[in-house]
């Protein structure tokens, strides 16, 4: 099995376990005399089962991710941390833009004007080279992800 398969089952694994969790919800409690649209139980054994190929799924992926190593010498999870990190940097870099970029409107030249402290172009364009950066690194990843087989 390639990691991109095992990542795509371990997403298929998440929802379905939500899933079961929601349906277990909705079948716990009856009616007096009322029988549950579904067995709690055999649902039960499903979650535990949906439950403990996850565990193995997620133990498979981390190994590969820490043993695998890219031409550059990084391993995958170096590569997956440095793009959890860029994430958040150009998320909280376009909240900053936004803010920045706000116009307040004044009904006379007597009130207060405010202005941005911020060149926002300048950040603008730095939010643009690292969406760019993003982009090649998560292809980067993914590409990698379907030639690699999971360390099982």
């Amino acid at each position: 099995m390639k990691l991109a398969e095992a990542l795509q089952e371990r997403a298929d694994l998440n929802r379905n376990i939500e899933q079961l969790r929601s349906r277990l919800s909705n079948n716990v409690l009856v009616q007096e005399r009322e029988r549950p649209a579904e067995a709690p139980e055999a649902l039960k054994r499903e979650l535990d089962g949906a439950l403990a190929r996850l565990a193995y799924l997620i133990a498979a992926i981390n190994r590969t991710n820490c043993e695998t190593r890219m031409e550059d010498g990084k391993t995958l999870t170096e590569l997956i941390a440095k793009k959890d990190a860029l994430t958040l940097k150009l998320h909280l870099y376009k909240e900053i833009v936004r803010a920045g970029s706000q116009a307040a409107h004044r009904a006379r030249n007597t009130e207060i004007k405010i202005v941005p402290t911020i060149s926002v172009a300048a950040w603008q364009a730095e939010i643009d080279g690292m969406a760019k950066e993003l982009r090649l690194l998560d292809n980067r990843l993914q590409a990698t992800n379907w030639v690699t087989d999971l360390m099982e």
